[in-house]
């Protein structure tokens, strides 16, 4: 049985629902080097709100960072996930680009400079978030990151 994706995101706000249904499959897609389920994900990702994607797709990488380094990030833990990600994706993805990857890790942590930065297309940014995702998930599931950086989001914009 097939169960409809976005069934299992009832329990968030609707606008993120079809965010974290479309990161999901693509996540699961690079897990599973599935060239043509990563397309499609792509596609459907990148149709969707950039602003609302990028607030919640670079929360869930900042709190996967910050999970994976909880005594503080510094230039060599950036550098060493940006070389990691792009090395494992270039096995199958010969089109990604460091420079995307590193524009998505600067946004996640807050430093990246909006306008001296031209954002790359939305297929390209939705490419590379879930090749960075799944970098950093490694085999854990996906869900519970988007529920936590949902949870976040909620508080910070209820202290703004």
């Amino acid at each position: 049985m097939h169960q409809d994706p976005h069934q299992k995101w009832r329990q968030l706000p609707a606008p993120a629902r079809p965010i974290a249904a479309a990161a999901t499959v693509a996540v699961g897609a690079v897990q599973a080097r599935d060239r043509d389920g990563l397309d499609a994900a792509v596609s459907d990702l990148a149709a969707l709100d950039p602003a609302q994607t990028g607030l919640i797709l670079g929360t869930t990488v900042r709190l996967l960072l910050e999970d994976a380094h909880p005594d503080g990030l510094d230039g060599d833990a950036v550098r060493e996930v940006l070389q990691r990600c792009v090395r494992t994706a270039a096995e199958w993805q010969p089109e990604v680009d460091p420079h995307v990857v590193l524009q998505l890790l600067a946004g996640a942590l807050g430093v990246l400079d909006e306008d001296q930065t031209e954002p790359a297309k939305p297929e390209v940014m939705a490419l590379h978030t879930a090749l960075l995702l799944a970098d950093l998930l490694g085999t854990r599931p996906v869900e519970p990151w988007f529920t936590a950086a949902l949870a976040e989001i909620e508080r910070a914009q209820l202290n703004d």
